[in-house]
């Protein structure tokens, strides 16, 4: 049985229980979207044999793209929970993908960027990435549900959450 109807059936019944439903059918998903999305990226890794590097750290590499960012700021990005961010940057610049200084405003804060091999990782990402949306769109995967509707609604539920982590302090 699917674990969150389970869990839904046992609070009752009616539109309130319906929703909680779906709401927990949604975790679910959220959940498993995101683990897939590692699952696809490493796959496409392997698939082009290279192997010393993980999901987690293309798509830090990819969300890094152009930018130079401190280790705290990918941490606050949140896009790398469950994983560690620093042993992850760590590792990155040993093997070559990123270049890292110390700021010169704030001696214990490290600025990262990546380097020609990362550069190279991101574009990967992107190419497949754009190979996913034009398969999407060609197959018409999504039928009439358009992806500004989609983000739209999870943008909002972002915040819900969001305010729920404000208001409890």
């Amino acid at each position: 049985m699917n674990r969150p109807i389970e869990h839904a059936e046992m609070l009752g019944s009616g539109d309130a229980r319906d929703f909680l439903g779906g709401y927990l059918e949604t975790l679910a998903m959220v959940e498993r979207l995101h683990r897939l999305l590692l699952d696809v990226i490493k796959d496409e890794f392997e698939r082009l044999g290279m192997l010393d590097i993980n999901a987690v750290q293309a798509l830090l590499l990819f969300n890094v793209s152009d930018n130079e960012v401190t280790a705290g700021e990918l941490k606050s990005r949140g896009y790398y929970q469950g994983s560690n961010v620093s042993y992850n940057l760590k590792k990155l610049v040993e093997a070559g993908y990123m270049h890292h200084q110390k700021c010169n405003i704030d001696r214990r804060a490290v600025r990262v960027r990546l380097t020609e091999k990362g550069r190279e990782v991101c574009r990967i990402v992107s190419e497949l990435f754009a190979r996913h949306a034009t398969g999407i769109d060609e197959r018409n995967v999504l039928g009439e549900t358009k992806l500004p509707m989609i983000n739209d609604a999870l943008r909002r539920l972002e915040r819900y959450w969001t305010d729920q982590i404000r208001y409890i302090y």
